[in-house]
Order: C-alpha cells, then sequence, then structure tokens
C-alpha cells in the first residue's frame, strides 16, 4: 500500500447494512506502508517523554511495592473512564478476594489484565496475547457472552447514540476486524518509529477498529503501557489513564484529527500526558516513600524484628491486608499476625476493614492502610 501524506485521511467509509438499513462504517488503512513522520517539535516532545517516562519507570524499580501502587491508580483510572466507579479499598480488597462489591471485582479484573500484560512485555505481541488480555479483562462478569470473551466482535459495532444511524462513530464491519489487528500487530512489533508515536498510532487504529464487544477502551490503554514497556524496558509505565481522564476532550478532539490525517497534534497531546503522568507519578511515589517514613517513626518503639514493623513495606502493596496473609507471609500464628495488626492499629496506621464478607464460622479480619489509600485517591480523578 502507497505512504499516506500528511493531512490525508488514514481511512474510508464504507456502507454496511444494518437492520436492513444502509449505515456508512469507516475503515482505517493499514498501518502497513503508511509513514509516521513527525515535525522537529513533535519529535523534541517525544524525546522529553520518554526521558520522563525511562526515569519515572526506573525509580518504580527502587521498591516493588510501589510499582503495585501505580498499577492500581492506572487500573481505577481507566476503568474510571469507562463509567467503573468505586472506592480503592474495595479494589484492593476484590484483589485478595474479600469484597462482594461487584464493580471493585471488574476493576481487580483489570489491574489482573495489566499484570499480565507487563509481565509479557519484554516478548513480541501475538493476537493471542490480546484475546488473553480480554479474557482476563472481562473475568467472569458475565458482561459479555462466553463466546464474545477473548474473541473479535462477530457484529456490527458503533460509539455513541442508540444504533449505528445515530452513532458519533461506526468502526468497521466485523469481517474487516482480524486483518487490521493482525496488521496491527506487526506495527507494535516493528520499531520503524520512536515509542511515542507507535503508541499514540496503534492507540488510534485500535481504538478505530474496536475489536471487541466490549472492553475496548481499557484494551488499548493496556497496549500503550505494553508498548513503552516493551520498547523502554521499564517494568512499569507511568498511568497515563489519569491524565486521559482529565482531558477527554482533548482525546477525542486528537483522536479524530488523526483519522483525517493530522498526526502531530496527537502525538503531541499523548506526549505531554506521558510526561505529565511520569512526573507526578514520581511525585505519587515521594508522598508514598515519605507516608511509610512516617509509619516507621510510629513504631520505632517496637523491636526491628517484631511482626508489626515487618508489615510496613506489605502495606504497601496491599493496603487491605488480613491477618491470614500477614501469619502466611512472615510465618507466625494466627494469634500473632492479629497482634501485630492491633498494634499498628493502635498507631493509626490501619485500621478495620468492614466489607469484607464473614464466610461460615469466624470471620476473617481485614484491615485496611487508609492513608495510603487517601493518597492514591486525591492524587488521580478517583
Amino acid at each position: 500500500m502507497a505512504a499516506i501524506s500528511e493531512g490525508s485521511e488514514r481511512g474510508h467509509e464504507v456502507t454496511v447494512t444494518w437492520n436492513g438499513a444502509p449505515v456508512r462504517a469507516w475503515v482505517p488503512h493499514f498501518l502497513t506502508g503508511q509513514e509516521f513522520d513527525v515535525s522537529v517539535r513533535t519529535a523534541r516532545r517525544t524525546e522529553q517523554a520518554i526521558a520522563a517516562v525511562r526515569t519515572s519507570g526506573g525509580a518504580s524499580t527502587r521498591f516493588e511495592p510501589l510499582a503495585l501502587l501505580l498499577l492500581r491508580a492506572e487500573g481505577l483510572a481507566s476503568s474510571y473512564i469507562e463509567g467503573l466507579r468505586t472506592p480503592l479499598a474495595d479494589v484492593a480488597a476484590a484483589e485478595v478476594g474479600e469484597t462482594s462489591n461487584a464493580t471493585a471485582v471488574w476493576v481487580a479484573d483489570n489491574l489482573t489484565a495489566v499484570r499480565y500484560a507487563l509481565d509479557g512485555a519484554g516478548h513480541n505481541l501475538t493476537v493471542e496475547g490480546i484475546h488473553k488480555w480480554h479474557r482476563l479483562l472481562m473475568g467472569p462478569t458475565g458482561r459479555l457472552p462466553e463466546e464474545m470473551v477473548g474473541a473479535f466482535r462477530t457484529s456490527q459495532s458503533w460509539i455513541g447514540g442508540t444504533s449505528p444511524r445515530t452513532a458519533s462513530f461506526v468502526p468497521p464491519p466485523p469481517d474487516r476486524v482480524e486483518d487490521l489487528m493482525i496488521d496491527l500487530v506487526g506495527f507494535v512489533n516493528a520499531e520503524s518509529v520512536d515509542p511515542v508515536t507507535q503508541a499514540a498510532v496503534a492507540h488510534a487504529q485500535f481504538e478505530t477498529i474496536h475489536p471487541y464487544g466490549d472492553g475496548n477502551g481499557r484494551i488499548w490503554r493496556i497496549l500503550i503501557g505494553w508498548i513503552l514497556a516493551h520498547r523502554t524496558s521499564i517494568t512499569v509505565p507511568p498511568p497515563v489513564s489519569v491524565f486521559i481522564a482529565r482531558d477527554p476532550g482533548g482525546y477525542l478532539a486528537g483522536l479524530t484529527r488523526f483519522r483525517f490525517g493530522e498526526l502531530d497534534p496527537w502525538v503531541e497531546w499523548l506526549a505531554a500526558e506521558l510526561q505529565y503522568s511520569s512526573e507526578a507519578a514520581e511525585g505519587l511515589m515521594v508522598r508514598s516513600e515519605q507516608l511509610l517514613e512516617q509509619w516507621h517513626l510510629r513504631t520505632d518503639d517496637l523491636r526491628a524484628d517484631a511482626t508489626a514493623r515487618q508489615v510496613l513495606p506489605v502495606l504497601v502493596g496491599h493496603p487491605v491486608i488480613s491477618s491470614d496473609l500477614v501469619a502466611e507471609r512472615f510465618a507466625v500464628s494466627e494469634r500473632a499476625a492479629r497482634a501485630a495488626l492491633a498494634t499498628l492499629a493502635e498507631r493509626d496506621i490501619v485500621e478495620p476493614y468492614d466489607k469484607a464478607p464473614a464466610g461460615p464460622g469466624r470471620p476473617r479480619l481485614y484491615w485496611v492502610a487508609s492513608e495510603l489509600i487517601d493518597i492514591v485517591t486525591d492524587w488521580g480523578p478517583l
């Protein structure tokens, strides 16, 4: 396919039939063969963004639980964009299987998919790999029929409105999806452009294809993180969804301009969001480390090997924690674990979490590090 010049549309309309009526759908061009050269100004912005991403990604490795904190911020913000809003404490509880909050379970599934994707960022992507992300993302929620989980859609979809005739955007017909996705996967495995431009183009192409019956927005946000981790070798990418959630107008405008051939504004927008999110992520990590230092000061009267003190860094990765988990992690009795958590409660580090469902017999005891929850919640649009 011939290269597409700047200013040319990156797709074309086709007529499809929906409920017996003709509808116009948009089919993007294959990425293979297109040129994605950006201006000198945009190239500088992408370089600045990549530097910030690498700095933030390197900082998160100095303390592994902080990386988990960033992933939670990303997963929560990504779900927020989709209208899934729930307290972070409930999400943390859902990760250990202890909440009756269905929305929190869906957000926790998002985190599972993000972690799985990042764990595989050292290898090339495959279509089946994206299907796996989708299966993890959708989980056992019943929001999609089983045959549509981890499989491309087989019917016409639309975005906005009540039908394709009133929609704000109509993606390509289902018989075009697989070939377009194979082409997309080939593009993200190549290194023909810088990582930010690659993430911007792949993001726009995926959203345009809209290959799944549900969960497309969360999948393409996972794809951004995968590309950044794959190309820059960072462990945890910045939580860019937090900033996308703050500027939905800029996002939609940039996406539309890209489809009609304007590459630079779209790449610049994403570069700016990545730089902002990287710098903010460092701030979040600093605040979390400062809180951990305060916790240590509140427990400096305890022995260094006391279970209560050993639990402190674990709380950063598990802000909702059970006495069972403490007992297992530190090889202490259940009674000693409960005593350690009670000690931390006396010092206002944890407090009882009363939303965990009680099972048969003696209820399990859960605690939440509310100060840490507040830091993450106040940091983003959550």
